[in-house]
């Protein structure tokens, strides 16, 4: 099996069944990550979890060194990277809880440090980011879902926002014109550093709420931990048996 980090985001600061083996604090070109990284074995395979918030949560989406986080995972030979996320609910039939696996994604960050080609001495390089997901790692995640009787989503368009805020109704119908099923604030520039790293990608999102105005209610951040809370579950039984299937 190709050496696998998992990313985990909001309402996943740790993976449980991880043996962790060692806390590698590490520092990149680009600065340091947010958090050491925790290399361990999930049931035989040796697996690197890294919380992209920070082990206390305490660093935003805007603020995140996305860079830092892919260079180290790549400098200790990470080839794989399945990036868990909690988001916002568009389409109405991904109601709080629904896990997705989105097959593309839609911009809408500014102002982050977001390619590894920023200048001299490194040459410009124009990477390909038709689908911005590795599509056999997609598939097995998919795969490995249906096995176990796990519901997921197969794709989904993932639109990634500024945070730390949330966003205002007339966003959220902009942005499902444009054809997004799915907010979040940290898709980028992840996906794309990815991508530039050459590391295999995917996105596991964890619909935390509907998004702004697609429901009745106000949105609470209680609730919106309570559903992480069970769903999280969910995608950590996901990952523990996609593990397992790519060492049997």
């Amino acid at each position: 099996m190709a050496k696998l980090a998992i990313i985990g985001g909001t309402g996943l600061t740790q993976l449980d069944g991880l043996k962790i083996l060692r806390r590698e604090t590490v520092s990149t070109r680009w600065g340091e990550p947010s958090a050491p990284l925790l290399v361990g074995e999930l049931g035989d395979c040796e697996v690197v979890f890294l919380a992209r918030h920070g082990e206390r949560h305490e660093v935003p989406p805007h603020r995140v060194n996305y860079r830092a986080n892919l260079q180290a995972l790549h400098d200790l030979g990470v080839e794989q990277v399945i990036a868990v996320a909690a988001v916002g609910g568009i389409d109405a039939e991904l109601a709080p809880g629904a896990i997705v696996i989105p097959d593309q994604l839609i911009d809408y960050t500014w102002g982050r440090e977001h390619t590894f080609f920023d200048g001299a001495p490194e040459p410009v390089e124009h990477i390909d980011f038709t689908d911005p997901y590795c599509e056999a790692l997609r598939l097995e995640l998919l795969g490995v879902a249906e096995r176990c009787g796990i519901g997921v989503v197969d794709g989904g368009v993932y639109g990634a926002t500024q945070g730390p805020r949330l966003e205002t109704a007339a966003e959220i119908d902009r942005m499902r014109r444009d054809g997004c099923s799915l907010v979040g604030m940290t898709g980028m520039p992840e996906t794309a550093l990815a991508r530039e790293l050459g590391l295999f990608y995917a996105c596991c999102a964890v619909v935390a709420n509907r998004a702004a105005g697609c429901g009745d209610a106000v949105i609470s951040m209680d609730e919106i931990r309570r559903t992480l809370d069970s769903a999280m579950a969910v995608v950590r039984r996901l990952l523990t048996e996609f593990v397992k299937s790519n060492i049997e």
